[in-house]
This record gives C-alpha cells, sequence and structure tokens, in this order.
C-alpha cells in the first residue's frame, strides 16, 4: 500500500505545489535562448555577469522566470543585467549549477523559493535575487573596479602588440565590392537603445543615403526598420536567414588563425561573401572596414562605449574596441542614445490649443478675400434662421421693438 500511494505522489504534476510553473527553454547562449523563448515560458541560462542588453532581451520576452546556472553577478565589475531583470518583477535565480542545463525542452518544472523541482524531483537549488541583494551586490562590485582596470590595461597592450599593422596601415582588410570612398557608413549593432537610435535617423538615412551595415543582428534591426542593409559583417551566429539573402555583400569575421565558425552556414546558403581574419569584435571589425575603404564618415548605432559595456563583453573584447574606436575617432560618431536626448511630450491641452488656432489662422484668412466675406454672411443668415426656428419650437415670443 504505501508503494502504490508513493507511485501516485511522483505522478503528481509539478504544478500542483506553491511557487512558478512553466515549461523550460534551456540554452547555454542567451541571445540563442531569447530567439524561441514565449511568455510564461521559464528561461534556463549559464550567463556569468549577465549582461543590460541580454537582460532587455530576456525582460522583452516576459518569462515567468529566469534560471540561471551561473552567478548571474559576480563581482568582477557592476553589471546592470540582474537589475533589469528584478525591476521588471521576474524572478530570478541564480547560481544553481550545470544540473539545471540538464533539464529537457519543453518539460514544466517548478520553481519555489530558489528551489527547481521536475514533478517531485529537486534539480537544483540557487539563491532568489531581491533589489536589495542586487543592490548590494553592486556595491562590492564597484569597490573591484581596479583590478578589472588593470587587467584592461594588459589586455590593450597585448592587442596593439598582435593587430599593429592591421590598426595603423590597414593590412589585412579584404576588398569589397560595395562602394564606401566617399560617403557617410551607419554601422547598426544590437546594443542599448538601437531600435529607438535607428528610428530618430531615418530622416539622416533619408537625406544622406548611407552605407547601411549591420553587425551580425543589426543585419535584422535594419531590416525591420523597413531599410536594407548594404554589408553584413560578423560570426553569422545571431543573423537570420532573411537577411544573409537580402543580397548585401557579406564579410565573414574569422580569427587570427582562420577559423571562421560562420563560414559554414554561409556557403550552405550559396551567398557570396569574403573573410576577414582579426583579433577582437565583429563591431570592430566593421569600423576599421569602413575606415580603410574611405568612409567620410561613420555613424555608429548600438555600439560599445563605455567601461561596463566593454567590460560586458568580457576582457578579451575590450582592448580591440578601446583602440578601434581611437583609430577611427576622427570619423566616428556615436548615435547611441540619440533617442534618449531629446523626446517630444505633446499633452491633449496642447494638441486642442494648437488646433484651434489652426482654425482661427482659417478663419482671418478667409475673412480677408471675398469669398471669405461672402461665405460668413451666407453662414450667419442660416444661424439666424435656425435661432427662430428654435424660438418657434420652444414658444418663445419674440422681444417686442424698442420705441
Amino acid at each position: 500500500m504505501t508503494r502504490v500511494r508513493a507511485l501516485f505522489r511522483r505522478r503528481t504534476p509539478p504544478e500542483t505545489g506553491p511557487g512558478t510553473t512553466g515549461p523550460v527553454r534551456v540554452d547555454a547562449r542567451t541571445k540563442n535562448l531569447t530567439k524561441r523563448l514565449r511568455p510564461g515560458d521559464i528561461a534556463v541560462i549559464d550567463h556569468l555577469d549577465l549582461d543590460r542588453v541580454s537582460a532587455e532581451a530576456l525582460v522583452a520576452c516576459r518569462p515567468a522566470a529566469v534560471l540561471n546556472a551561473a552567478p548571474s553577478s559576480s563581482g568582477r565589475y557592476p553589471n546592470l543585467g540582474p537589475e533589469i531583470l528584478v525591476a521588471e518583477g521576474i524572478p530570478l535565480v541564480d547560481d544553481l549549477g550545470g544540473a539545471v542545463m540538464s533539464l529537457r525542452e519543453g518539460r514544466t518544472v517548478r520553481v519555489d523559493e530558489g528551489a527547481v523541482y521536475s514533478g517531485d524531483v529537486l534539480v537544483a537549488e540557487g539563491t532568489v535575487q531581491t533589489p536589495e541583494s542586487v543592490a548590494e551586490a553592486m556595491v562590492e562590485a564597484r569597490e573591484g573596479l581596479s583590478v578589472q582596470l588593470e587587467a584592461f590595461a594588459g589586455n590593450t597592450m597585448d592587442y596593439l602588440n598582435r593587430e599593429r599593422e592591421l590598426l595603423l596601415d590597414g593590412v589585412g582588410v579584404p576588398e569589397v565590392q560595395t562602394r564606401i570612398e566617399g560617403r557617410h557608413v551607419l554601422i547598426v549593432v544590437r546594443g542599448y537603445h538601437y531600435k529607438e537610435d535607428l528610428a530618430m535617423l531615418r530622416s539622416y538615412v533619408r537625406e544622406y543615403r548611407p552605407v547601411l551595415i549591420g553587425v551580425d543582428g543589426g543585419a535584422d534591426a535594419i531590416l525591420e526598420a523597413g531599410l536594407k542593409p548594404d554589408m553584413i559583417v560578423g560570426d553569422m551566429d545571431s543573423v537570420s536567414d532573411t537577411a544573409l539573402q537580402s543580397g548585401a555583400e557579406i564579410v565573414v569575421h574569422a580569427y587570427r588563425d582562420g577559423r571562421a565558425p560562420g563560414l559554414a552556414r554561409v556557403e550552405q546558403l550559396g551567398v557570396d561573401h569574403v573573410v576577414f581574419p582579426a583579433t577582437g569584435t565583429s563591431e570592430d571589425v566593421a569600423m576599421l572596414l569602413a575606415d580603410d575603404k574611405g568612409a567620410e564618415l561613420i555613424v555608429a548605432v548600438g555600439t560599445h562605449d563605455t567601461l561596463v559595456e566593454f567590460l560586458d563583453k568580457g576582457r578579451a573584447g575590450m582592448a580591440s574596441t578601446f583602440l578601434t574606436r581611437l583609430r577611427v575617432g576622427s570619423k566616428l560618431v556615436d548615435a547611441k542614445g540619440v533617442s534618449q536626448l531629446y523626446r517630444t511630450r505633446i499633452s491633449t491641452w496642447q494638441i486642442v490649443l494648437l488646433a484651434l488656432a489652426g482654425l482661427l489662422a482659417i478663419g482671418v484668412a478667409l475673412a480677408a478675400t471675398e469669398f471669405g466675406h461672402t461665405l460668413y454672411l451666407i453662414i450667419m443668415a442660416r444661424l439666424d434662421g435656425l435661432f427662430a426656428a428654435v424660438k418657434d419650437l420652444l414658444g418663445i415670443a419674440p422681444a417686442a421693438p424698442v420705441s
């Protein structure tokens, strides 16, 4: 009898217990996970030091909870990801360990006070992040920034030694078909506020018709804005097939040893491409390419330019971005955040007053013309007739004439 009861308990569905339940979507790469994450799903990631861009992508998917196998904030630097998730009211459970990554995709699990259950089996236990715990972690992380700055200085010298010829003389930049010399170039990266900033630049794009370069998923951002990319630069891990087959020139970013993880995908799609071996990030490669090919001006949207953003990319990517910006600095205009600089705020009363002012202006203009004067006489006569009809209907006697 005891065995029968135990079997019955094991078959109890996980959603009957307390806490948050939902189907899990599992991926060690957060940017890949967000492509298939749906509202109400439970996101399972393995993301040390959750960065702002990844957190905002998760928030946009509205998951029921986020389970992180790694610490969302290691204390190396004050990363903003955990704060964004917690502020949006999305439960964040940290440091669950590798066992949580073994959950089967789509399986319904229950999360209760940091414990993750699959059926009645405890899979893993972690730490529930709260506004207080996140704030405390940020204070500790800021105290450790000096160590990161020392590492940054070391990586800068190392990158400069390895890429001296590329940075100073442009050695290794491939030939491309897209005409860039003497033109403006707009480089789009899926970074902070890239959608809003790209929307704010629509009039600039219409007037100057710059070369549009999408860095990996930035090409999809260009397409979503109703535009067409002229070139796509990157390792091709986060760009759609639609963008790759849009007719844009493809530049595959490869490692210095010639390995290019995205090359097989491009070849499978059968699109023409060139390979650009270089250390650093794909956005660095896009800037160096535009500068080497004679761009008059480089406008960057969504790129990284602050210390925290460099650290979000990891120490390996910090030095390259810093030095690349120094290299192209005379041509570079950073448009990131332009949508935050000025936002039009028009109240309902302002709209009403504007409409009344417009009507008044039209009225004054009509009154100054013979047609307008005649129109007003006709309108006044019609109003007099209407008032007289209303008085007759209400039985109001006309006023006696004054003697």
